[in-house]
């Protein structure tokens, strides 16, 4: 969700916190601020849209001042509007805050500050932090203990960032279930959501925790839990750089990360083949190998596009695993009473490493004895930390709201997993090494997969003018269907339906005719000729079908309206060259639409609150 960016040093902050802004765009951008400190008090601005209409806002103004906070919003409390946008401040204008997450207890905190005489501006829950500091500090007149009882008074989420005018050398930065990194600089220091914007004047971070408040000056710094206990914990250095976040002569994030995909199988595999002995090398996993080898049973809790990669993910764990998994809706997980215990590993999916239904499972996990496991692509992350091993994407930075470079990489590491414990187990040295074999193809085959791209820009101006579209998918590939139809939706707006192929004569072929197009998965694989009966019936019913089928399958494509190629693989590594037509259909489509691929409206890159 939203996006925090806050600097204190020697230079001037307005440049800083606008250009942090831009960088952090991806995480919301219906409205976007900024509270700066000048030598009259606390200057702001403010606008509604992206964070190019604050630029402009902001253009011709002197803010002078070298300490200061930025945010750009996605709205939870409150529609898109000025007077809703933060930072929000407090009636005397002494305190601005930045805040993402969700203040539970906002509506009694706010009938017990105006009866005490506050006046209140806009509609979102995260106005009440700015007058509770105002009350507190009225009372105590000091920035941190108003800002540590303000805390200890809220109930929710928050990732928090906080400026005084009493105090212009000094922002107050907290964390309770959204995140929050300190840059760590010489002679300046700052304050972000995530570290995009930070890499290009730090490597140098400390990632706060839950239950804890960080008062950054431009020297120095000090961390303590919100009872005031000292935190000593050491900073970290990240490894990718600020060349990474840009989009290197692609038109948009979405395609530049697409067309990655090659890249990003090659480094979630490097260093953890074992070819020749059909192992998968997982470190993170080798403290608790033995406990793993005893796991009976296996969760996997995802949301939106982790979903999908965990489904996936169960096909493969119990056809060479041979251990029975569940997949479950994050959200809904700790609402039922899960059957776990000490013999069940639940294993948690999240790009960001933050999504807050996926953290709240694994917590629950944890309470009842489960042993967790995280995939994550974010290092420091709070799922990365607070589960009992990790395994890491090593996808590197995923900007555009869409994710799919995160995805395959997903599916590369569920297959390493599907090969570490299938090896404990039943899974044979020979079919071990086919499997870590196939997957050292699967750069090239992407590559060749990217031969079709004028082929596919063509087709999505064809079918650009469709509202509606199907997509149907079986065994493998159900969720690929899935995760196609979510592309399409999220980033061009046409709706479309995944169906698992079994499931289509239940109701969803009520929906063919003319004006509603399918796209079927059907590679040769072990239920080629059932998706090839689903394909005949549509059109039969007079439906379009573009097909994704596998290279030198003539079958299919005299059924086919279209069709696309992807080369011959492992059925279980099929998902991972069958999306990538997909997306760039999907991205494709966008264009033609005249729309943003890289911030679909509504939609926020990590989503931190519930």
């Amino acid at each position: 969700m939203c996006g925090i960016i806050g600097y204190v040093g020697k230079r001037e902050a307005l440049p800083i916190v606008l250009d942090g802004l831009h960088r952090l765009e991806y995480r919301g951008y219906d409205s976007a601020g900024v509270a700066i400190h000048s030598g009259k008090g606390i200057k702001t601005a403010r606008a509604v849209g992206k964070v190019a209409m604050l630029v402009e806002a902001c253009d011709g103004k002197n803010f002078g001042g070298t300490a200061g906070l930025g945010h750009t919003r996605w709205a939870t409390h409150g529609k898109p509007a000025e007077k809703n946008t933060h930072p929000h401040t407090d009636c005397t204008k002494s305190f601005y805050i930045a805040h993402n997450g969700i203040i539970e207890n906002h509506d009694e905190l706010r009938d017990e500050l105006r009866a005490k005489g506050h006046t209140f501006k806009s509609e979102t829950d995260s106005e009440v932090i700015a007058h509770l500091l105002e009350e507190e500090y009225r009372i105590f007149g000091s920035f941190e203990q108003a800002a540590q009882l303000t805390l200890q008074k809220i109930r929710g989420t928050y990732g928090l960032a906080m400026v005084s005018s009493y105090e212009p050398k000094k922002i107050i930065a907290a964390r309770m279930g959204a995140p929050i990194v300190l840059g760590l600089g010489e002679n300046e220091n700052f304050v972000a959501s995530d570290a995009s914007p930070l890499l290009s004047h730090t490597r140098t971070v400390l990632y706060l925790q839950d239950g804890e408040m960080a008062v950054v000056m431009p020297d120095s710094y000090f961390v303590t839990t919100l009872d005031n206990k000292v935190v000593e914990r050491g900073s970290e250095t990240i490894e990718w750089d600020a060349d990474k976040m840009q989009k290197g002569g692609y038109a948009h994030f979405t395609l530049k990360e697409i067309k990655e995909g090659p890249e990003v199988i090659e480094n979630t595999l490097r260093g953890r083949l074992i070819t020749e002995n059909g192992l998968a090398k997982l470190g993170g996993l080798q403290s608790i190998e033995a406990k793993i080898r005893a796991v009976k049973r296996i969760i996997i809790v995802a949301c939106g596009t982790a979903l999908h990669a965990a489904r996936v993910g169960e096909y493969m764990l119990e056809e060479y695993a041979g251990i029975p998994v569940e997949v479950e809706f994050s959200s809904e997980f700790r609402y039922r009473k899960p059957m776990i215990d000490v013999e069940t590993l639940v294993i948690a999916i999240s790009q960001s490493g933050e999504t807050a239904d996926t953290l709240e499972a694994i917590r629950e996990a944890k309470r009842k004895g489960a042993t967790t496991l995280g995939i994550v692509n974010v290092v420091g992350s709070t799922i990365a930390r607070e589960t009992d091993v990790g395994i890491y994407n090593h996808a590197g930075p995923e900007i555009s709201v869409l994710s799919t470079k995160a995805y395959i990489s997903q599916l590369a590491v569920l297959a390493l997993l599907t090969v570490f414990l299938g090896r404990q187990r039943q899974l044979s040295l020979s079919m071990g090494k086919r499997i870590l074999e196939e997957l050292e193809t699967l750069p090239p085959k992407i590559e060749k997969i990217f031969e079709q791209e004028q082929k596919i820009r063509k087709l999505a101006k064809r079918y650009a003018k469709y509202r509606h579209m199907l997509y149907l998918g079986r065994k493998y590939n159900f969720a690929t269907a899935y995760e196609g139809a979510l592309k399409v939706k999220e980033a061009s707006y046409i709706h479309a339906e995944g169906c698992g192929a079994g499931e289509m004569k239940h109701g969803f072929i009520a929906m063919i005719d003319k004006a509603f197009p399918t796209v079927a998965i059907a590679p040769s694989d072990s239920v080629y000729d059932k998706m090839l009966s689903n394909i005949q019936e549509i059109k039969a019913r007079g439906g379009r079908v573009l097909v994704i089928a596998s290279e030198g399958d003539t079958r299919a494509i005299k059924l086919a309206d279209d069709t696309l190629t992807i080369p011959k693989t492992l059925e279980m590594l099929s998902p991972i060259l069958a999306i990538v037509p997909l997306q760039l259909f999907a991205y494709y489509l966008t264009l033609e639409r005249k729309l943003d691929p890289d911030r679909p409206r509504n939609l926020a890159k990590s989503v931190t609150v519930e």
